[in-house]
This record gives C-alpha cells, sequence and structure tokens, in this order.
C-alpha cells in the first residue's frame, strides 16, 4: 500500500498513451524478445484498444509480443507506468499457461475493471481453477535492447525467465551470492498462481553484448 500511494503512477492513464501508434515497429519490438531463429517462426500479437490481436500466425509454438504495465506484481509502483514495455516471447508450455495470464488481466483493464476488484477477480479464476497453473517447462525470453521494464530499471539486462508454480525462492538458489538465478523480492503481490525466476544472459537478440552491471 503504501508503494501504491507514492507511485507517479496511482490511476491508469488514457489508454492511447498504452498503444503503440506504428503496429509494424510493436510487432519489430515483440519480435525482438528472441533470437531470430526462434522469433521469426513465432506467433505475434498486438495490442489494440480492444485487446491483442493475432497479426502474423505462427508455426513453432512459440508467441511474441509487447507486454504492458499492468502486469507487473499489484504493488509494483509501475503498474500503471504507460512508458513500460516488456518484449516477450512465450516457449509453448508457456503460450498454454501463462499467457492467459496477460490476455486475462488485459481484458479487465480495457473493460475498467478498477484495479482492486482485477486482484479479487483474479484470485477467485485461480480458487476455481479458471486460470492454469504453469506448465512444467514453461519459461519466456525477454532480450529485447529496446524494451522499457519500469523506471527504476530501464532496459535491465538480456533475460530468461522461468515460470513455475509458487515455491520458495531457495529451492532455486535464487537471490544468493553468486547465484544467476534472481527473483524479485521487492514486489511479491502475484495473483496468478506462479513464481518468475530471471536468469539474465550475456547478450541481447541481436547477437550484441550486453555490457551494464549487475
Amino acid at each position: 500500500m503504501q508503494a501504491q500511494a507514492t507511485t507517479k503512477y496511482p490511476s491508469m492513464a488514457p489508454l492511447d498513451q498504452y498503444l503503440m501508434a506504428d503496429r509494424s515497429a510493436e510487432v519489430a519490438l515483440a519480435r525482438s524478445s528472441a533470437p531470430e531463429a526462434i522469433a521469426r517462426d513465432a506467433t505475434v500479437l498486438v495490442l489494440g484498444k480492444n485487446g491483442y490481436e493475432t497479426v502474423a500466425e505462427g508455426k513453432n509454438g512459440f508467441t511474441c509480443l509487447v507486454e504492458r504495465s499492468w502486469t507487473s506484481p499489484f504493488d509494483s509502483p509501475d503498474f500503471w507506468n504507460p512508458k513500460l514495455r516488456g518484449p516477450v516471447c512465450y516457449n509453448p508450455a508457456a503460450v498454454r499457461s501463462i499467457l492467459p495470464y496477460t490476455l486475462n488481466r488485459t481484458k479487465m483493464v480495457l473493460a475498467g475493471v478498477p484495479k482492486a476488484r482485477m486482484h479479487e477477480a483474479i484470485l477467485a479464476a485461480v480458487a476455481k481453477g479458471e486460470l492454469p497453473v504453469p506448465e512444467p517447462g514453461a519459461m519466456s525470453y525477454m532480450m529485447a535492447k529496446d524494451g522499457y521494464l519500469g523506471d527504476s530499471v530501464g532496459h535491465w539486462h538480456p533475460h530468461l525467465m522461468f515460470h513455475i508454480p509458487k515455491v520458495d525462492g531457495a529451492t532455486w538458489g535464487a537471490n544468493l551470492p553468486g547465484s544467476p538465478v534472481l527473483y524479485n523480492d521487492e514486489f511479491t503481490d502475484v495473483p496468478e498462481p506462479e513464481i518468475i525466476f530471471f536468469v539474465p544472459v550475456g547478450k541481447w537478440s541481436d547477437g550484441m553484448a550486453a555490457h551494464k552491471e549487475m
């Protein structure tokens, strides 16, 4: 509640601020989330005023899109940040079991559901089994050089994400000294039944080295 009270983005901005006027630019940004060998054959979704739309049908089971700020933890100060652009490419297991979380939140946002009611609705859907538990092997790529993941981190680092049912981070050795496995222990209010482990990698999707210090 304290983070929400002090954020620069206490409520949703006008929808147009979250949309990208150039759909081809959004497609390119979405595809830049993964190496070209993966992204070129992936399905691509673009956000419109009525939700995410399929603009390219893939053939490898992956789906690339640019997530918006409302996919953040509910206690994140960036939850309504209209500048946030999170290019991500989900593997087939994540398409089936993680992408529904993004589509569900987006549907409620565009329907004008208040943030608190969204949280309640997600918990209710989880309790009823209407939202899936992460499948074994669910992972995604976030290796886009031009993504913007929040005001405090900017582009952050190219990384892989592993989506699993909620567990103690210690079971993966996450956030321990010298461990390459990380998770967000600062903002943790995620009502969906997942925890995301991050593994930074040394190159962006275009093969350029990422020199930013951790």
